[in-house]
This record gives C-alpha cells, sequence and structure tokens, in this order.
C-alpha cells in the first residue's frame, strides 16, 4: 500500500468495480422502506458543468446515506434531450439532432460516472426517444378527448427575417437572437393545456409540501389567486361587431367611482376597432406595431417607461355614468385577465403616472383621513385603506365593506358581479420547431382537427429533414411527414407540424424512472411504489415553470387513472450557484468570454488581446461561459481527483447557499483526504494485527477522550445529514476526529496502552463509514487495504453509544444579573446544589456581587449559574 494518495488510479478501479458488481442497480423491495431521491435531470449539452456537480454531489451522498441506513433507494438518472441548442447545433455543424443528442449523452454519462455518482443506470431514459414520447402523446389525446386540451389563437414573438415564432428566452433587447432582426408580436395558432383547471388545487397543495417558502410563495404569485369583481363598462356607440359592453376584473371594486379612463392593451381589437371608427386608424396602428417590438415581460415590469394612445372612443362610468376616453396602453397585456383595465388613477401608482403623463382627471374616493385633497397634497396615488369619499351612497363606507357592497350592487344589475381571478394562463405547449415530440392531431378540411390513432403511436419525427433555421418548422418541408389520409373519412389531410414545449418531457420523466422498461403501457404498478419522490434537488431558476407543470402532470395523470399520487415532489431543495471572480486585465480592463483565455485549476487565465496573466476582480459571479469564470469539471477530477471535488463541494457552504469558488478551498480539501489516507497507510499493519473484541470500559484519559470524540462525531455527523442536510458541518465534524487521531498518535503513553491500536482500529473503520458518502472511492479502497471485505456502501451505518458522547467535565458560565463575570471547569454530573455553592464561592462573583443581597439564583444544568442581586 502506497504512502502517497494517488486518488485517479484508485477511483478508476473502483468505478470499475462498482459496475461489474452491479452495485447500484435496485429493484423493488417491500420488506424495507423505500426512498426515491431524484436531482433535476440535465439537458446532454456534451459537458458537465460546475453546477451539475454540486446539485448531483449533494444527491449522491444522501442516496448513498439512506442507503447505508436500511432504506431501498431509487436514484435514477436521464437526459433532458429535446430543445433548441440540439436544432442549433444541428444548423451550425451540418449534423442531425438525434446523433449530436446521443453522442452528447455518452460523453456525459462517461463524466459522470467518472465523479462515482451511484445511479442506477439501468432506469436510464432520454426525452428524444420515441418510446418515452409515445406515452405523452397519449396523454395528449387523452385530454383532447377529454377537452383539457384545445387549439386556439394566441400573440407570439416572430422574426420576420427568419420566418419563425421565438420562444421568450429567443427574444434578446427586443431582437432575434439568431440574426439580430427586430421581432414583431403575431398572432398565431397554437395548442394548450388547461392548467387553470387545477389552479385551485395547485395552490391549496403549496400548503402541505415541504418546500422552501421561497419557491412556494413564488407559485402562489405566479398562479395569483385574486378576489374581486367584474364590472361591465358600457361602449359609447360601439363598433359593428362588437358586444356594447367591455368587462374588466379589479380587486378594488371600492374605487370604481375614481374610475376616469379605460386602458386596453395595445393589440386589443377593440383598441384598432374604435380608432378606425373615429379617425385615429393610423395613431393607434402606428403604437401597436411599436408595441409589437416589446418584450412582453418588460412591458409589466414596474420600471417600464407607460405609454398609451387614445383610441377615439368613449365607455361610461357604470357608476357616475360619466363618459371616460379608452386608451390603447402598453403595459395591458391582452393575455392576462380581459385585456382592459379601469383606469383609476387616484388609487393606483401605474394609473396616476400615466394620467399626469396624458393630462387626465384624478379623482380621489378612497381617504385614509380628514386629510382634504391627499392625492393632491402627497402628489402620487394613495393605495392603502380607508373611508370612501366621492362615491354616492357608498361614501363613509369602509374601504373593505365597500368592496363587497358595490360588486353585490353591479352583480344585482347584471353589470358584474364578485368574481375570483387567476394570474395562471393556460399552458400554451406548440412550439414551431423540429427537435421536440411531434403534437398527434391531423388538419382535415372535411372534419377539422382529427387525433391520430392511439394505435399509430407513437407518431415518430422524421429524420430526413433540412434544417435552416428560417421558414418555420422544418417539420413542415417534410412533405411525407406532412400530407396524410384523415383516419376519418379517408380524404387528403395536413399533420400538425408543431411539436411540444419540452416542459412536457420534464413534467413526469420521473415516473417513468420506475418503470423504464414497460414498452406495453405507460406505467406499470411499480409506478405507484416509488411515487412521489420523496426528495427532489434543483435549481432555484425552475421554481416555477418546471416544478408547476410537474405539478399539473401529475394530477393529471391521476386524474386519467394512471398513478395514486397528488403530488410529484414531497420535498424540495433548491442549491445556490456556484461563484467565481471576473477577470480584468492590466491593459484591457475587464474581459469576459472570448476575451480570456482560460487556465485550468490553480493556474491564472490570460488575456486574449495581449497575453497577460488576468487579476481577479470581484464581486464574485454566477459561473458561466460568457463572463469567462467557468471551470471544466473533467479537469478538476483529473488534476485532484473526483473525491476532492465532492468533498470541496460539501464542506465550502450549505447546500441552499451561494457556494464561492476557491482554488485554497480544493487544495485544502485534497490535503485532508491525503491525512485521512496516511492515516490508515502509515499505520496499516498495526491496524490490521488488532483483536477483534476489547473492552471500551478500561479506557482512560486520551484514549477515553478519542473514544468520546468518536461517538459524538458519528452523532454529528448522522444528525447533520438525516435532520439537517449541513453537509459542512458533518466534514468539520469527521476533520476534528482525524485531527484528534493524530494527537493521539503523538502521544507516547497513550501509544503505550493495549488498547491504543484496538481503539484506533475501531476509529478508522467508522470514518471509513462515515466517509463512504462523502468520497466513496478512498473509502472502500482503505476499507479492503485493511482487510475489510465488500462494499462500505452495502455496510450498515455506524451506531454510537449515547453515555460515550457524554463529557467527564464541562464548562459553566458563571454571571451576576445576567453578565459573565466567570468560568468554572466542573464535572458533567455535578448537582444543582453544587453548583450554587461553587457560584458563591467564587472570587470573581463575590466581587461583583459585593455586598447586595442575592435576590434569587438562577441554574441552567450543564450550561451556566446567574446570580441576581
Amino acid at each position: 500500500m502506497s504512502d502517497r494518495y494517488e486518488p485517479r488510479r484508485i477511483e478508476i478501479g473502483w468505478n470499475e468495480k462498482w459496475n461489474q458488481a452491479d452495485l447500484f442497480r435496485v429493484v423493488e423491495d417491500k420488506s424495507k422502506p423505500k426512498y426515491y431521491l431524484l436531482e433535476m435531470f440535465p439537458y446532454p449539452s456534451g459537458r458537465i458543468h460546475m453546477g451539475h456537480v454540486r446539485v448531483y454531489t449533494i444527491g449522491d451522498v444522501v442516496a448513498r446515506f439512506k442507503r447505508m441506513r436500511g432504506f431501498n433507494v431509487l436514484h435514477p438518472m436521464g437526459w433532458d434531450a429535446f430543445g433548441m441548442p440540439a436544432e442549433n447545433a444541428a444548423q451550425a455543424a451540418k449534423v442531425h439532432p438525434a446523433k449530436w443528442t446521443y453522442s452528447n449523452i455518452e460523453a456525459m454519462k462517461a463524466q459522470l460516472k467518472k465523479i462515482g455518482y451511484s445511479y442506477d443506470w439501468q432506469r436510464e431514459l432520454a426525452t428524444c426517444d420515441p418510446r418515452y414520447y409515445k406515452w405523452e402523446q397519449l396523454v395528449f389525446l387523452k385530454l383532447l378527448k377529454k377537452g383539457q386540451a384545445y387549439r386556439k389563437k394566441s400573440q407570439v414573438n416572430y422574426c420576420p427575417d427568419c420566418e419563425t415564432v421565438l420562444a421568450n428566452e429567443q427574444v434578446e433587447q427586443g431582437a432575434c437572437w439568431r440574426c439580430g432582426q427586430e421581432v414583431v408580436q403575431k398572432e398565431q395558432w397554437g395548442w394548450f393545456l388547461k392548467i387553470t383547471d387545477y389552479a385551485d388545487e395547485l395552490l391549496e397543495w403549496t400548503e402541505k409540501l415541504d418546500w422552501p417558502e421561497r419557491v412556494l410563495t413564488m407559485q402562489r404569485n405566479w398562479i395569483g389567486k385574486s378576489h374581486g369583481a367584474a364590472i361591465k363598462f358600457p361602449i359609447v356607440d360601439p363598433p359593428q361587431g362588437f358586444e356594447d359592453k367591455v368587462e374588466v376584473f379589479t380587486t378594488r371594486p371600492d374605487t370604481v367611482y375614481g374610475a376616469t379612463f379605460m386602458s386596453l392593451a395595445a393589440e386589443h381589437p377593440l383598441a384598432l376597432a374604435l380608432a378606425k371608427k373615429n379617425g385615429r386608424e393610423a395613431q393607434v396602428a402606428e403604437f401597436q406595431s411599436r408595441v409589437a417590438k416589446q418584450n412582453v415581460n418588460e412591458r409589466i415590469a414596474e420600471g417600464f417607461v407607460k405609454e398609451g394612445v387614445f383610441t377615439g372612443g368613449y365607455c361610461t362610468n357604470p357608476m357616475t355614468n360619466e363618459k371616460i376616453p379608452v386608451y390603447a396602453a402598453n403595459f395591458v397585456l391582452l393575455e392576462y385577465g380581459t385585456g382592459a383595465v379601469m383606469a383609476v388613477p387616484g388609487h393606483d401608482q401605474r394609473d396616476y403616472d400615466f394620467a399626469v403623463k396624458y393630462e387626465l382627471p384624478i379623482v380621489e374616493v378612497v381617504r385614509p383621513d380628514k386629510e382634504e385633497n391627499r392625492i393632491t397634497n402627497t402628489g402620487e396615488a394613495y393605495t392603502g385603506p380607508g373611508v370612501l369619499v366621492n362615491s354616492g351612497p357608498f361614501d363613509g363606507l369602509d374601504f373593505e365593506t365597500a368592496k363587497i357592497k358595490i360588486a353585490e350592487h353591479f352583480a344585482e344589475r347584471d353589470l358584474g358581479g364578485p368574481t375570483i381571478s387567476y394570474r395562471l394562463r393556460d399552458w400554451g405547449i406548440s412550439r414551431q420547431r423540429y427537435w421536440g415530440a411531434p403534437i398527434p392531431v391531423i388538419h382535415c378540411p372535411k372534419c377539422g382537427v382529427v387525433p391520430v390513432p392511439e394505435s399509430d403511436l407513437p407518431l415518430v419525427l422524421p429524420e430526413n429533414v433540412e434544417i435552416t433555421g428560417i421558414g418555420g418548422s422544418p417539420l413542415a418541408q417534410v412533405e411525407e411527414f406532412v400530407k396524410v389520409t384523415c383516419p376519418s373519412c379517408g380524404g387528403p389531410a395536413r399533420r400538425e407540424t408543431d411539436t411540444m414545449d419540452t416542459f412536457v418531457e420534464s413534467s413526469w420523466y420521473f415516473d417513468r424512472y420506475a418503470c423504464p422498461d414497460q414498452d406495453g403501457a405507460m406505467f406499470d404498478e411499480r409506478v405507484d411504489h416509488w411515487m412521489p419522490v420523496d426528495q427532489y434537488i434543483g435549481g432555484i431558476e425552475h421554481a416555477i415553470l418546471h416544478l408547476l407543470y410537474a405539478r399539473y402532470w401529475t394530477k393529471v395523470l391521476r386524474d386519467l387513472g394512471y398513478i395514486k399520487a397528488d403530488e410529484p415532489f414531497m420535498r424540495l431543495l433548491t442549491q445556490g450557484m456556484v461563484l467565481r471572480n471576473l477577470w480584468e486585465c492590466p491593459t484591457h480592463g475587464p474581459l469576459r468570454g472570448d476575451k480570456i483565455v482560460p487556465a485550468g485549476p490553480g493556474q491564472t487565465p490570460r488575456c486574449k488581446h495581449c497575453d497577460s496573466p488576468l487579476t481577479a476582480t470581484g464581486p464574485k459571479e454566477k459561473m458561466s461561459k460568457s463572463k469567462g469564470n467557468t471551470l471544466d469539471p473533467e479537469e478538476l477530477v483529473d488534476l485532484y481527483g473526483a473525491d476532492t471535488v465532492r468533498i470541496f463541494y460539501l464542506f465550502a457552504a450549505p447546500p441552499e447557499k451561494e457556494m464561492d469558488w476557491s482554488d485554497e478551498g480544493i487544495q485544502g480539501a485534497q490535503r485532508f483526504l491525503s491525512r485521512v489516507w496516511r492515516l490508515a497507510a502509515e499505520n496499516l499493519e498495526d491496524l490490521k494485527a488488532t483483536p477483534d473484541s476489547w473492552d471500551s470500559g478500561l479506557l482512560q484519559g486520551r484514549l477515553k477522550d478519542l473514544y468520546r470524540k468518536l461517538n459524538q462525531t458519528i452523532k454529528k455527523v448522522t444528525d447533520e445529514i438525516e435532520e439537517r442536510w449541513h453537509f459542512n458541518t458533518a466534514v468539520a465534524a469527521i476533520m476534528e476526529l482525524v485531527n484528534e487521531a493524530y494527537l493521539t498518535l503523538a502521544d507516547e503513553k497513550a501509544k503505550a496502552d493495549p488498547l491504543f491500536w484496538p481503539l484506533l482500529r475501531k476509529v478508522v473503520d467508522k470514518l471509513l463509514l462515515l466517509l463512504s458518502p462523502m468520497v466513496p472511492h478512498i473509502a472502500d479502497e482503505l476499507h479492503t487495504m485493511l482487510g475489510g471485505g465488500g462494499f462500505l456502501l452495502e455496510q450498515p451505518w455506524p451506531g454510537y453509544d449515547p453515555e460515550a458522547t457524554q463529557a467527564d467535565e464541562i464548562v459553566i458560565v458563571l454571571q451576576v444579573n445576567g453578565k459573565v463575570r466567570a468560568q468554572a471547569l466542573v464535572p458533567a454530573d455535578i448537582a444543582e446544589e453544587e453548583l450554587e455553592k461553587l457560584a458563591l464561592e467564587n472570587d470573581r462573583i463575590k466581587k461583583f456581587k459585593g455586598d447586595k443581597p442575592i435576590k434569587k439564583l438562577v441554574v441552567v444544568p450543564g450550561r451556566l449559574v446567574n446570580v441576581v442581586v
């Protein structure tokens, strides 16, 4: 056995042994409690990144720990394989997306195996496999039959140059990410799923899930359930073909007397219709064209400049009977609510700013006190509580009471009434791209929309496509795919060429892991054995869409009878980001991305312009290629070893916190593992020669201290992993145990004790068990070298003696009137009476007490004595 720690030699060997033994394979075993541990699966880009390493290391530690604790652990891995990057790569490299994707999968799989993650690779899946997406096509057909999948027109981002629809993330500062052309809003047919049918249940379950409150709050806000009123405003001289009233939803019906204008979404059909009728067509059309180039998310952002244009039309405030102008506004969205908003500038800051800009009336209708004309006095809208003024028969009512009374007033007059609104909108799943699951419907001139027969599933993507990036979906150019016979009438028809949003695939992959080899059905009984996932781990960036869609799809599958689970993930951990310094050149200043010549760990990057070494500058930011502050995990593993990388990530910060990258930190992690290696290697023969049985009750002095430290460490590590997931403090406790072992080794008197080597062997054996979930390669290697058989993963987690964790002596704090005045080292089992006596006889306590009489003595056993005078 070498005295020198050589991680790569060790790790390659153990990865092969685990693979040959099929160590990580799991089958259903009802004799053990199940534990389903899952990290969010990656997109197969070809390289794992530092964020992957952090989240997968956290998950692997828990999976291994739970297995050693007696659980039957499911810990699978797969690939979120559809999506835009594959098409982009296909266009750039002239390679088919499937070939690019599967090549990347093999590369990333090898990287994950290299780090020693305990995945059951026999459950591996890729969402681009027709055997996978066949089943979501079947669910789509079921939803179509139930009316929960439907087709409608909606506003989308459109690039006129590339002739294609863009997702929001493809729009950069209002322009197409590919060609730089200004993006416009365009009305487009698309497919939607009725997630809104589950809004209340999705909301209710946020009170039951063991998730970070931040994530639950984000989901509640996204669902956005609001109690308020619908109010119908009569249109003055409505355009032909339009109703004579426009409906709004408001959470403040108490302010309706203060509505002095109406705001319509710029793209609202009524806006242009009113403009045409009133000679304002050119102005409104120009405004609509300008707003169409604005990003939807920017339009509703707090700091976005609010703009509008008068349509020339009017509606009537149903309470005051006054004519109020109708404006088209950029901050109102057609997709939210009714696309129309009653504007109350006195009590909404957005409306106030708009009214000031366009010189519109501002009326106070809610007043917090007797102060007159509060709005004029303050120069801003008043949005707080108060009583009604300037509100006719409702004057003097508390605003909450007025909300109810006024909503009832509208209901009685058939002009609206109390209602509930949701921010949540139905899920638009149509994507005009090739690399996605085909939507299984056919468009027939005679029969309309016709579902693909279930017997024809999967509807497989054709391979003979040319991906140019222009002209819309590449599928539309493949005639043998598009042209089809209608299953209903037998006439000529056309297939749908939209593909599904990739969030569909990631909304149920965790169910399929339970039975990926089941070809005859979507699931079998194994899905109900494993689901729901006991612990899910992933980034906060998925807090809304992925997690919300997965929750919705789970409820859909339940209601279709496929599964029994109500929710997919019972517990959630959102790990923090990995941060690193940015870089600065002494000549060319701050540099990012392709202006930096990257360097390996422990080395300094250089300037691409002048080859000067760069200086790290702060503050640290999330690692990304664009910022030039990334590191290649595989290079780190090759340089330091997988176990070093793993334990550095665990020790650097608690999992939910951001983690600062540190070259010094990872070097320190390697030094620690070298110390562990030497502890066994340099004492190997003596450790192997120790007797199997001995009496711990005979331990004395430093040996007794080491035994106590061992038991305290086992307790600490167990509690930190199982209860708090504080891996950093668990590693710190193990480091303290290693230090104590070395101190004992250096004590010649302790080393001469016959119980020294039996105790040290016990310490090393337990140490390796504690380390094995974190650094499995070195732990199994040392275990084997010490004569142990099998794998540590198959051994039970170590227990501890509660009595042995108790110290013989403890430090007691002595106080006078709550202020610390002295400390005392006392026996751990000292009686309260003895503590009181000790405190009163202490010289410093006597000094600060003086001649003042004692009012009372407060004794906190094991901690302090407070003398109150």
